[in-house]
């Protein structure tokens, strides 16, 4: 039989998560680091602008693989 119980837990966790990164996308312009990070690369020429924001996606990758590690554990 369907166990319902750990079906609402996943949607619970499911829908904390999307609030958090709709709070997040609401206020991400208001935190001053975001994207301005040392090793950030930004190019921009006449009619090209390149961004990789490679120390931001590297701490983002860090804390979400520290989230996961957290959650992940029973």
């Amino acid at each position: 039989m369907f166990n319902f119980e750990s079906f609402g837990k996943f949607f619970i966790i499911v829908g904390a998560l999307f609030l958090a990164i709709g709070v997040f996308l609401i206020f991400m312009k208001q935190i001053p680091f975001w994207g301005k990070l040392p090793g950030d690369i930004l190019i921009e020429k006449k009619n090209f602008t390149f961004y990789f924001p490679i120390t931001t996606s590297i701490l983002l990758s860090i804390l979400l693989s520290f989230i996961l590690y957290i959650f992940g554990k029973k």
